[in-house]
């Protein structure tokens, strides 16, 4: 099959060189501008360079990159302002993303990039490295992405870059590399303000000046939304700073850059709920509160000719604050322990330790109070927790880069060696209180109910187990270290082929250390390191028709959460303790790539055709999965298995001229299990004794095989533009179902449109319509638990939880620029 595609894919290509060269077959073109592209996180900035415009840093023309490079350009961004989420418009136009969205808001979603993730989720796997001008912005505890951190509207332009060890740690399946403004690359004034569905009002400003050697550039966002769900309030609020100086042979800037976002309930809901009321949520309160600040210094200077040096260092702290109300699963103590009659946490997701006698066992799920105290079971009481997570962190690092573009033999070459440095120390505390679930579904605390058991002095604080299995407190600190080097060599053999290869040499240490006694085994130092290495090569047949292809290897290091919750004897209230850390392998990736691609000037009515035909495979050994226990859900731990991979075929077009831009692009995403083994799927309603069975060729969850994008933006008139697009997504499983099952997520497609009106050369006045056709479908869907008695008061039927997406939204605005 997978050989069939690949010839489907070579065939595809050469007919389509075959229709394009009658255009061009009167002659060889000569492209006035050459396509720059990033290959190195400190990589000079993107964009196009005339022909005999030097090429400095990290950046080579997009003809002799043996990897895929995706771009989005600001203008790009700027249609879908109304949004401030950059991750809509990479789900709108680039081929392979798709977003699921585990937390009902839109600015939170995981972005999925040919079946990895890059996700603000605690504890989900991350496979894309990403970079802001530079820095690694993958947080120090569990390498997530906020992509609600970023300032939107200062971004110049995205490029995913994939098959690129260079990057680091996390680049499985690529590097998306965030290219922000500054007074060099952008001047003006403007100032935004937008509203519309949800009470969504928010804001943009943005300035650019150059003076003399120096540069100055400042942008901020605000935003607030009521949200579509209850209880889904969003507040943001970015600023982003960048002063610059350039001379002859340097340039420098000094960056500084801050936000606070706040959002409301974050979670999927039963569908026996969202059948009643799409805009229903599940239990709550569920907060986050996050806010980072960080400031960064780049620079890069002329050594000669032929040599560039450049460089970035920062200093970044981030704090994340959450509150979830969630189902306690607390039940009156058994029998066969020692303590009937008092409140005992369910022990069915744990075994006996060897030598342990029932009384023994079940003991150690008593549930104790802020002082210790056992807590009387009072029969009809809905229990619930209040859990809350906090987690800080602080980085610094930087990275140091040289490049050299000297002749060899007489032919071009282009050498860069580089390496980095990323420090962190973070700080991870949680702690579950006693509650109620209220008939609203609320969770609430009041220590003088009695159906809280009230006993004198019990207070509202923490509670835990006796033996400090699945709810105790937990209070974590520690450190990241990672270090890279590098180099990446580029040689032309004529003035058609070029030869790509290199390496990256990355380790990494990771300690932690539990300060709650509750966890000793939490307590510890983990070293990972590995060389991976990059070869490819690129031929251009025509000035308009490249051929490109390479091998590579990436890894990476298991995050402190997983390494601190990889025991399945003693699982974690993911993500709300932390305790026990048996040695995880790091993620190692082989990927390969080969495709066609090119731009063809002047190839209708004077528009310029740009083009791509690629196909690509990763196989991944010691993929590490989060698995949940039998008997509860809300327990897990994560696990190495032996062999995922991803593989595809992506076809993408566009065409630009100065009154019309189109694009469609179509992307097949195989994402498969290469093991047979039994998981843990405890609510999976086909599961064996809670367990399921991967075979290979079992498809990975939440990943659609097909995807299908296309859209247009059009000037009516000179004053007027009108844009349209759409998107197609095949079905795919739930988490939870790796076997394969269960009925899918169903097939789903969404259109937007956007429109602009220039009423005087400085102001402009703008729309945006989102799921123009108002389809009701779930791109995040997973299994809860059962029951006949949810809270005393539902009943949950059906197990499958599910995210509907926002519906049919409206926003207008008005831009001033001068």
């Amino acid at each position: 099959m997978v050989a069939s595609r690949w010839g489907l894919l070579v065939t595809t290509a050469l007919v389509s060189a075959a229709l394009v060269a009658p255009a061009v077959a009167q002659g060889t073109i000569a492209l006035e501008t050459i396509d720059v592209v990033p290959v190195t996180p400190v990589g000079g900035a993107g964009g196009t360079r005339s022909a005999g415009e030097r090429i400095e840093g990290g950046a080579l023309p997009l003809a002799k990159v043996p990897f895929t490079v995706e771009t989005v350009t600001a203008r790009k961004l700027e249609q879908d302002r109304a949004t401030l989420d950059p991750t809509f418009t990479l789900a709108r136009t680039t081929p392979g993303v798709n977003l699921s969205d585990g937390q009902g808001n839109s600015f939170r979603q995981t972005l999925t990039y040919r079946g990895f993730d890059a996700s603000p989720l605690q504890g989900a796997p991350q496979g894309l490295a990403v970079y802001q001008n530079g820095t690694r912005i993958n947080e120090a505890f569990g390498d997530v992405v906020n992509w609600d951190l970023i300032p939107q509207v200062a971004i110049n332009r995205i490029d995913i870059v994939t098959g690129n060890p260079i990057f680091g740690l996390n680049a499985l399946g690529g590097a998306v590399n965030i290219e922000m403004k500054n007074g060099f690359t952008w001047q003006g004034k403007e100032v935004s303000v937008m509203g519309g569905s949800n009470g969504r009002i928010l804001g943009t400003l943005q300035y650019g000046e150059v003076i003399g050697p120096w540069s100055f550039y400042f942008a901020g966002e605000g935003l607030r939304d009521a949200g579509w769900r209850y209880k889904s309030p969003s507040e943001i609020g970015r600023l982003y700073a960048d002063i610059g100086h350039r001379s002859l042979d340097s340039e420098f800037h000094v960056i500084a850059s801050g936000a606070r976002t706040f959002f409301g309930a974050a979670a999927a809901t039963p569908v026996d709920f969202t059948h009643v009321d799409p805009r229903a949520i599940f239990t709550y309160p569920q907060t986050t509160t996050t806010e980072v600040g960080q400031i960064q210094v780049t620079g890069k200077v002329n050594i000669s000719p032929t040599w560039d040096l450049s460089g970035n260092a920062y200093v970044r702290r981030f704090s994340q604050s959450y509150i979830d109300g969630n189902d306690g699963n607390f039940e009156n103590c058994s029998s066969r322990s020692n303590f009937r009659g008092n409140l005992c946490f369910e022990d069915d997701g744990f075994s006996p330790s060897a030598g342990q006698t029932q009384a023994q066992f079940r003991n150690q799920f008593l549930i104790l109070g802020p002082q210790n105290q056992r807590i009387p079971f009072r029969a009809g009481v809905p229990y619930g927790t209040i859990d809350t997570v906090r987690n800080e962190a602080t980085g610094y690092g930087g990275s140091l880069q040289a490049t050299n573009r000297d002749r060899i033999l007489d032919h071009g070459n282009t050498f860069i060696v580089g390496g980095s440095i990323d420090v962190a120390n973070y700080t991870f505390k949680s702690a579950s209180t006693l509650g109620v679930i209220n008939p609203d579904l609320s969770i609430t605390t009041d220590p003088n109910n009695p159906t809280y058991g009230n006993i004198p002095g019990l207070g509202v604080g923490p509670i835990r187990t006796a033996g400090a299995l699945g709810i105790a407190p937990s209070q974590v600190t520690g450190s990241n270290l990672y270090m890279g080097l590098y180099a990446l060599d580029t040689f032309d053999v004529t003035d058609r082929l070029s030869l790509t290869a290199g390496a990256r040499l990355n380790f990494a240490r990771i300690s932690t250390q539990d300060l709650t006694g509750f966890s000793p085994d939490v307590t510890g130092t983990h070293y990972f390191s590995r060389i991976n290495p990059v070869a490819g090569l690129t031929y251009r047949f025509y000035d308009w028709l490249t051929l490109y292809g390479g091998y590579s290897e990436s890894n990476r290091a298991p995050t402190p959460l997983e390494l601190a919750c990889a025991n399945p004897d003693r699982p974690c209230l993911l993500p709300n303790s932390l305790v026990a850390d048996p040695p995880l392998k790091q993620v190692v990736a082989r990927t390969y790539e080969v495709g066609f691609r090119g731009a063809v000037p002047n190839f209708y009515e004077g528009g310029l055709l740009n083009y791509k035909l690629g196909a690509f495979r990763t196989d991944l050994t010691n993929d590490v999965l989060q698995i949940a226990v039998p008997g509860n859900a809300a327990r897990g731990y994560y696990v190495n298995v032996p062999a995922t991979q991803r593989q595809g075929i992506e076809v993408a077009a566009e065409y630009v001229t100065e009154r019309l831009s189109l694009y469609a692009n179509y992307a097949l995403i195989d994402a498969t299990f290469q093991f047979r083994g039994d998981l843990s799927s405890p609510n999976n309603p086909l599961a064996d004794d809670g367990l399921i069975t991967v075979r290979p060729g079992n498809k990975l969850p939440l990943v659609p095989e097909h995807q299908f994008k296309a859209g247009f933006d059009y000037a009516i008139t000179p004053q007027w533009r009108f844009g349209m697009n759409m998107q197609a997504f095949s079905s795919s499983y739930f988490r939870g179902d790796e076997s394969n099952l269960n009925r899918k997520l169903p097939a789903y497609f969404t259109a937007n449109l956007n429109t602009s009106f220039q009423l005087t050369p400085t102001v402009q006045i703008f729309g945006l319509v989102t799921n123009l056709f108002n389809n009701r479908y779930a791109n995040f869907g997973t299994f809860l638990e059962r029951s006949d008695d949810f809270a005393g008061r539902y009943v949950l039927n059906d197990p499958r939880t599910t995210t509907l997406v926002q519906p049919l939204s409206v926003y207008g605005g008005v831009r001033m620029t001068w």
